[in-house]
């Protein structure tokens, strides 16, 4: 890095700090929701709806996010993304309803969503083709960072402050980059085609109305003839957008992408297993606080052994597949973790708490395993004009699937709860019980589908660490 121009260096700050924002954001959030639960008069098993509408607002948007890049220049968009997800911030601290939380998180995922594409998109047009893995390592530091930090400062935040400030330590932050993004930061643009308003409109849709139709009777509390309504309009929404896309060039998603087996495979997989991965940070925190008694700082505290987990983890990710291959390594890594779901479950139950961070520092190393080798598998065979619409859907898919797994937590907890859970109350601990084994269930699914995964034929080439002396 040191190589590169002054000026450079400051833009990749920025980028970083952008992801360091919005990782930081969907991890602090769900230490507090049983404090904003008891703030809002809220019962805490509908309380899934503010991860869900960030996660899925992040995931319709994603689309559109790298065409406006090219179109309005990637300064623009970046500022803009910055300025939407301050104000949602702001909008969320002042929010005294869940309805209102829920509409702020909404206009904060339209700023999270622009901002990590755009700030990939501007390290691509900022720096030399042969420095840019080592310029996304460094702006992507910051966003492994964020989940570090997130469940402890969102702790001590709720217990020392109130949950009013996880959103509000957004908005100095938010001020200084948006002001530095005008100041430092080229407007680079690229000549663009058509967007296919058409596609986004319909994808969006379907994927929307989907979600929410999961949610339901239980959490929304709609009749069944508007449930009916709204899984037809999702299902049609999707089906005609996949008439649209059929031998359309121009389509935001391009059907080709599909012919590549182990696309199809690893999509399938990354969505299946994205939505039992994506139960976990929203349960664990929200079981130990309501089913164990844990201050919001204590259960802050108990994740950081799974963020350390996953990151270390990453360093070996590549000999270990070379050495067992995907299928092996994803059977067994899904398998594993359903079975680390129910160690966690069952130790703290039993009140051996000294062993949880050994068993959530496991379950993170299994779960960026799995990570890592599904997004590898999906997108390694792909031929090269297809490659960046297969990334883009695949990010597309992480988002949908992470704010349907929150939903199915969201339900497994209303389906086994009363109206209202307190940590001294008997039904607690049965509650989760059954909830985390419906978990482990849904978690140990997609090992049908890795099963189907063919032999490798190639390896993984793994990058050298320079020598430090030299550098």
């Amino acid at each position: 890095m040191t190589e590169l121009p002054q000026n450079v260096r400051w833009q990749l700050w920025i980028v970083a700090f952008g992801f360091f924002m919005q990782s930081l954001d969907t991890t602090i959030v769900n230490t507090a929701l049983p404090s904003m639960a008891r703030s809002l008069g809220e019962s805490p098993l509908h309380m899934h709806m503010v991860v869900v509408s960030y996660v899925l607002t992040v995931a319709v948007m994603l689309p559109a996010s790298g065409w406006l890049a090219d179109r309005v220049g990637v300064r623009n968009i970046f500022f803009t993304a910055i300025v939407l997800f301050t104000l949602g911030s702001l909008f969320c601290a002042r929010a005294n309803t869940l309805d209102e939380l829920v509409m702020a998180r909404v206009l904060q995922g339209v700023g999270g969503a622009m901002m990590v594409p755009v700030g990939r998109l501007t390290v691509m047009k900022i720096v030399p083709r042969e420095q840019y893995m080592a310029a996304m390592t460094f702006v992507t530091l910051p966003g492994q960072v964020g989940p570090l930090l997130g469940p402890a400062l969102g702790g001590v935040l709720v217990e020392y402050a109130s949950w009013h400030w996880i959103f509000l330590i957004n908005l100095p932050v938010g001020i200084i980059g948006a002001v530095a993004t005008l100041w430092l930061m080229p407007n680079y643009k690229l000549k663009t085609g058509r967007f296919d308003i058409l596609g986004f409109v319909l994808l969006a849709c379907g994927m929307a109305t989907l979600t929410l139709a999961l949610d339901g009777q239980k959490g929304l509390g709609i009749s069944p003839l508007m449930l009916a309504a709204l899984v037809a309009v999702g299902a049609v929404a999707i089906l005609c957008y996949l008439l649209h896309a059929r031998g359309n060039s121009g389509a935001l998603f391009n059907l080709r992408l599909f012919r590549t087996r182990t696309f199809s495979l690893g999509l399938v997989g990354s969505f299946a297993g994205r939505v039992g991965s994506g139960m976990l940070p929203f349960m664990t925190p929200v079981f130990l606080q309501i089913g164990m008694g844990f201050s919001p700082f204590h259960a802050g505290l108990m994740m950081i052994p799974m963020v350390l987990g996953s990151m270390g983890m990453k360093r070996i990710v590549v000999q270990v597949v070379n050495r067992f291959g995907y299928r092996r390594v994803l059977v067994c890594s899904t398998l594993g973790l359903a079975l680390v779901c129910l160690l966690f479950m069952g130790t703290a139950l039993m009140g051996w708490y000294y062993v949880l961070p050994v068993v959530l520092f496991a379950q993170g190393m299994i779960n960026s395993m799995r990570f890592s080798s599904m997004n590898t598998l999906t997108l390694k065979d792909l031929p090269d004009e297809l490659a960046s619409g297969g990334n883009s859907l695949l990010s597309m898919v992480m988002q949908l699937s992470m704010s349907i797994g929150v939903t199915i937590a969201g339900l497994l907890l209303g389906m086994f709860g009363q109206a209202h859970l307190s940590a001294d109350s008997g039904v607690a601990h049965h509650v989760f019980l059954y909830a985390y084994l419906c978990m482990a269930v849904i978690i140990a699914l997609p090992a049908f589908i890795f099963a189907r995964v063919p032999n490798d034929a190639s390896k993984n080439v793994i990058i050298a660490r320079r020598n430090r002396s030299h550098s």
